[in-house]
């Protein structure tokens, strides 16, 4: 794609006829975030006074343009309802018609994030007749790169239905469809995903450079014609413009490409939102898809790589979704199917941003391991987020493996107590660590009662032998 960087050509246009100019997200059919003072800005000649007046309140707004032909303002939101208009008016009046008012989220990462119906999803597919939803507005960004920080972008507001669904971020959608009926608020959603992506690509160039990995990941990002293969550049081309829009979180699912040197992944997942936090100057939520299975035929990238997720979850604020259950073909790195993805999205954000605190929203989690049995050949497992206690779905326990001082792994056999699981092997006397589903494509069966699964893990802190 041919790369884009916008030019302020409105400077150069205004004083000819000297409009007030709005951004594409400041726009008809817009959802605005509610009981927040959120930020409303554009462009006009210098010096002049431009006032907004919203609809709920009709309580105007001033403020005067900047000699770079800047304004911004804020004003306060009211609980969630409309539409509303708003009247933006200067030397030139625009009213905005039909604006909601309630909870917006940034759709982001690469291309199980950005994967639609019209690219095969197939619960997206059959979602399409029934698509047609007014309290649900989508702001679909085109796919731009740039070289420095842009004010602005294309895309328009548009309502949910069977063909506005048809291109955008089917987890996006499923995510914000849930959250809307349990609400019963509007919902804007702003998808701004690239298939292929590196993490590296949503970050400034200065912040990749800030560590030794990160440096190292940037500068092994493989380069390509006509895509994101510079750090930063989908940063400028599609982040920057919507740093002034007030959001309620954001979702995010990437990380296959970074299998490249998932050592820096880590890194790149605080970086990442502690960047983001700091342009939005919002302490906003969070929340995350864990990779999932694909046969890559790797050593220990992918496995890294979910490791590194996994951490990630320390970043405050955050939570992640674990997909092993949810690939339909594992030799197709675009699972067919993202209601469940975004279900889980959503039940992660109506537990802890929403406050819905009977909603069962974390996987369980590895939390410590002791050795028993009578010849200590039992490494028995203890785990978070598992209050009912574990299950299998199927007769044996999958996934694991077992090792001694040897380092050398073998097929374990685990049982399930409560919400612990002993974990062993007749080939290992002497057992040092265990792990779980730590492969390209695992196939496990292990979950808590409440019906989510188990995350990878490993007990050991063991060289992996990844690429230097």
């Amino acid at each position: 794609m041919k790369k884009l960087i916008y030019v302020f050509f409105f400077l150069c246009a205004l004083p000819a006829y000297a409009d007030v100019i709005l951004p594409a997200l400041v726009a008809n059919h817009m959802v605005l975030q509610q009981q927040e003072s959120v930020r409303v800005w554009g462009w006009a000649e210098p010096g002049e006074v431009v006032t907004v007046t919203p609809g709920w309140d009709n309580q105007p707004v001033s403020t005067t343009t900047t000699d770079h032909a800047v304004w911004k303002l804020t004003m306060p939101t009211p609980a969630a309802g409309g539409p509303y208009s708003i009247t933006i008016s200067g030397r030139n009046t625009i009213v905005l018609t039909d604006v909601l008012v309630g909870e917006v989220w940034v759709c982001a990462g690469q291309s199980n994030m950005e994967w639609s119906a019209n690219r095969g999803v197939k619960d997206a597919l059959a979602e399409l007749p029934t698509a047609k939803n007014d309290l649900i507005r989508f702001f679909k960004m085109p796919k731009l790169t740039a070289d420095a920080p842009q004010t602005d972008t294309k895309g328009s507001w548009v309502l949910c239905d069977s063909a506005s669904l048809r291109a955008f971020s089917a987890v996006g959608y499923f995510f914000g469809k849930k959250i809307q009926q349990t609400l019963n608020v509007p919902i804007g959603l702003i998808d701004v995903a690239w298939g292929g992506s590196y993490i590296d690509s949503w970050l400034p160039v200065t912040v990749t450079q800030l560590y030794p990995d990160t440096r190292t990941s940037a500068a092994r990002m493989t380069k390509a014609a006509h895509w994101p293969s510079k750090p930063g550049s989908i940063y400028n081309a599609m982040i920057a413009p919507v740093i002034h829009y007030t959001i309620a979180g954001a979702i995010w699912y990437q990380g296959e490409s970074n299998r490249h040197y998932p050592q820096a992944y880590y890194h790149l997942m605080h970086l990442l939102v502690d960047h983001w936090r700091g342009m939005w100057q919002k302490d906003f939520p969070f929340y995350y898809v864990q990779i999932a299975p694909f046969t890559y035929n790797g050593e220990h990238q992918t496995a890294a790589v979910r490791e590194a997720q996994t951490q990630a979850m320390d970043i405050p604020k955050s939570g992640m979704v674990v997909t092993t259950d949810l690939v339909d073909n594992l030799k197709d790195i675009h699972p067919a199917y993202k209601h469940e993805v975004g279900n889980r999205l959503a039940n992660l954000a109506l537990a802890a941003t929403y406050e819905q605190k009977t909603i069962a929203a974390k996987s369980p989690q590895y939390q410590s391991m002791k050795v028993t049995g009578k010849k200590g050949h039992i490494l028995r497992l203890s785990f978070l987020n598992a209050p009912k206690g574990l299950i299998s779905k199927g007769k044996e326990l999958s996934e694991f493996t077992i090792a001694g001082a040897d380092k050398v792994f073998v097929p374990a056999k685990a049982r399930i107590r409560g919400n612990m699981i002993d974990v062993w092997s007749d080939e290992v006397k002497v057992p040092y660590a265990v792990r779980f589903a730590f492969r390209d494509a695992p196939e496990p069966n292990v979950f808590s009662k409440e019906g989510l699964p188990l995350i990878p893990f490993r007990t050991d802190d063991w060289d992996l032998k990844l690429p230097k």
